[in-house]
């Protein structure tokens, strides 16, 4: 395996691969990002059997924080991430520093326009602007064939799908399901965040979840009756609620008479640490 830090180090590496398979990750990999990299591998070998290159890049990217985020907290492993890139038998781990990713001010940036702002948009202004432009940068930098993003933040999966369609890009976009653990609780790097006693009652954001799914496939159609029910039943327990949505799944908007095809979609703290979930439902 392969570790680069610079553009110009990629492009050498990567010039002569018939097929790339990239997983873009913050690091502080858990067994979720592993399982990203196994689809990621799947894909390229059906595609160049064994010609195949996995390429998984480990960049905490700042545009996408705000300022009263945990940027600066954010673990940084990197070390631990590339044996478990190795063990994972990925190719190339792509490690740039912010100067290499950033080499002058960001003044042209992605502004994926009505989606941004509602949701996880609306308690994190300019996230997706954040994320959006850092992935466009990576996929010219990597230029893969095939990339892997996990559900777990369902509306950065739209986000990233709308920008590879509309422009036109060049790769084909797998979105893999949420990796759990046995209690339920969606894997994330922020759950390193959780004391014991949160990490005892983390579940129960999934759990709030499965209730709604539960009331909408026995055709109750109540949505905001079934999200303030889950609300108040997670703000007794202690936690305090972003928001907890039905919406559709093509658009995340509300949804309107007939729409069978939809998602559950939470974010919530407890104690300090903000955990976002989602379930689909098909009615």
């Amino acid at each position: 395996m392969d570790i680069v830090h610079t553009v110009a180090e990629l492009r050498a590496r990567l010039k002569k691969e018939a097929c790339i398979g990239f997983v873009p990750t913050m690091g502080s990999l858990h067994p979720g990002h592993l399982e990203l990299m196994r689809i990621a591998r799947d894909q390229v070998d059906k595609i160049a059997g064994a010609n195949g290159c996995i390429v998984v890049s480990i960049f905490v990217n700042r545009l996408q924080f705000g300022p009263n985020e945990d940027f600066g907290k954010y673990p940084r492993t990197l070390a631990d991430d590339c044996e478990k890139c190795r063990a994972a038998g990925v190719d190339v781990v792509f490690a740039p520093d912010e100067s290499e990713m950033y080499p002058e001010p960001q003044t042209y940036v992605v502004e994926p326009l009505e989606i941004q702002h509602i949701l996880e948009g609306a308690v994190r202004p300019g996230h997706y602007r954040g994320v959006a432009t850092v992935v466009l940068k990576l996929f010219n930098m990597v230029q893969p064939h095939v990339a892997v993003f996990g559900k777990k933040d369902y509306q950065q999966c739209r986000v990233l799908d709308n920008m590879v369609r509309q422009l036109n890009l060049p790769v084909e976009m797998l979105l893999a399901e949420t990796v759990r653990a046995d209690d339920g609780l969606a894997l994330s790097s922020r759950n390193g965040y959780l004391t014991a006693t949160e990490r005892a009652e983390a579940p129960q954001l999934n759990a709030a979840l499965r209730e709604i799914v539960v009331e909408l496939r026995s055709g109750n159609r109540d949505y905001m009756a079934l999200e303030a029910k889950a609300q108040a039943t997670l703000s007794v327990r202690g936690w305090r609620p972003d928001y907890i949505t039905i919406r559709r799944q093509l658009d995340l908007l509300p949804p309107i008479v007939g729409d069978r095809a939809l998602v559950v979609l939470a974010a919530a703290r407890i104690g300090a640490t903000r955990l976002i979930d989602n379930l689909e439902v098909s009615l």
